[in-house]
């Protein structure tokens, strides 16, 4: 941070800082950022839950400088990997003409890096965002048990085509009146068996289904999210 910046970093330094909405108009980066606050208003702006503005006050006296400063080195620099030595906010703290910029510098590149990493974690959790809520919000055995009506529903209306078109009103299972009880009970405990088992194949041949389009959603997700991440480094970084 103690590395000195050229005249095109400084620039797009300043470029990068005037399109952040701060509280205070910026006149003299080397005051307006001495005590602090603006300093932890930029990187609410990137991440709004990270930083409490209440926790830093506006200041002119070289102690609460260095108190805001002590505070965002604790709780929020840290959450971003980055920390500044004592020596160097006491400088920033007394307005040292080209301390700040370096640091700002080194600060910009740390919430660009944790941009970063938030996309990654949107494109790990995409998946959830399209599954059906009613997934989240049953447990379950009542998610099996609305899963097996529907498809019990679904079977009925097959059977009913398919009796229609045979002519034949019956259900298969009524068909073994005339056979020894015996016969009869066990070809009834195989006919319910193979029809569970052909709802769990219902059932795996829908979530493979849904699965497929969580991927589609996911490939369309990344593509946008990485179009954004290219306009966004544009945007932060002109030419």
């Amino acid at each position: 941070m103690s590395r000195e910046l050229n005249e095109e970093e400084l620039q797009d330094l300043y470029a990068w800082i005037d399109k952040i909405s701060l509280s205070r108009p910026k006149r003299h980066i080397t005051r307006d950022f001495s005590d602090g606050v603006m300093a932890a208003e930029v990187v609410k702006y990137f991440f709004p839950k990270l930083v409490d503005l209440h926790n830093y006050v506006p200041a002119n006296s070289t102690p609460q400088k260095l108190s805001n400063w002590s505070q965002l080195n604790r709780k929020v620099f840290s959450k971003l990997n980055f920390h500044l030595p004592e020596e160097t906010v006491k400088r920033i703290a007394l307005s040292t003409a080209g301390v700040i910029e370096p640091v700002l510098s080194a600060l910009r590149e740390k919430i660009d890096k944790k941009l970063e990493q938030t996309a990654d974690n949107i494109l790990l959790c995409t998946d959830l965002e399209y599954f059906d809520t009613r997934y989240h919000e049953k447990p379950p055995a009542e998610i099996r048990q609305t899963e097996v009506a529907q498809l019990r529903e679904e079977e009925i209306k097959k059977d009913d085509d398919r009796r229609q078109r045979n002519g034949n009103p019956q259900h298969t299972v009524q068909s073994y009146t005339d056979m020894d009880r015996r016969y009869r009970i066990i070809l009834q405990e195989k006919e319910q068996t193979a029809m569970a088992l052909q709802e769990t194949v219902e059932i795996l041949q829908m979530k493979v289904s849904r699965l497929e389009h969580l991927v589609h959603l996911k490939d369309i997700r990344i593509e946008e999210l990485t179009q954004h991440l290219k306009t966004y480094k544009a945007k932060g970084n002109p030419r």
